[in-house]
């Protein structure tokens, strides 16, 4: 279906029925246009800018220790500046139990998730939660023409999409009560 058309600020134009603007989307109580809107770019903008990583050279010890410290899930693996892998709670867990305590040793490059599947900053957030849920991964780093500009998780995007739930919500309140 279509964006109806529209001019200027008026809602989108259809004949026989209503449409109400909800945050940054059109409603007609069916349908919502401006989903598009909701990217992996408005998740990462405002965030500090600076992001957590290793390297493949460092070793598992090392990483498993900065996501202790940092109380996070993940890392992307970054070599020469462009990411080689991601670093998760998951590979930590799969290779102790297959290393057992030498898994400590070994080298990030040895064990990571690789190649990481990636996201860009104009990818829905819809389209990210899907390629999440299909590959049962949890982080996507975040490429703007093959470097790295941010790395969200699951929960990220989860706590936007209620955010703007509610946000939502409380426009529709709003509207329902100026009718």
């Amino acid at each position: 279906m279509a964006i109806p058309p529209r001019l200027g600020n008026a809602p989108p134009r259809k004949s026989g029925g209503k449409f109400a603007r909800i945050g940054e989307s059109w409603h007609n109580g069916v349908t919502t246009w401006g989903e598009s809107l909701m990217t992996i770019a408005r998740i990462v903008a405002g965030r500090d800018q600076q992001i957590i990583h290793c390297s493949p050279q460092e070793t598992v010890r090392e990483a498993a220790q900065r996501l202790a410290d940092k109380r996070i899930g993940a890392l992307p693996v970054l070599d020469r500046g462009r990411v080689a892998g991601i670093f998760s709670e998951r590979d930590l867990l799969y290779c102790v139990a297959k290393h057992g305590d030498g898994a400590l040793g070994l080298a990030i490059g040895d064990v990571m998730t690789a190649p990481a599947i990636t996201v860009g900053p104009e990818t829905s957030v819809n389209e990210a939660l899907e390629l999440m849920t299909r590959r049962r991964i949890r982080h996507l780093p975040v490429l703007d023409g093959g470097n790295l500009v941010g790395f969200v998780s699951i929960g990220d995007m989860v706590k936007y999409r209620i955010d703007l739930v509610e946000h939502e919500a409380e426009a529709m309140r709003e509207y329902i009560r100026s009718a």
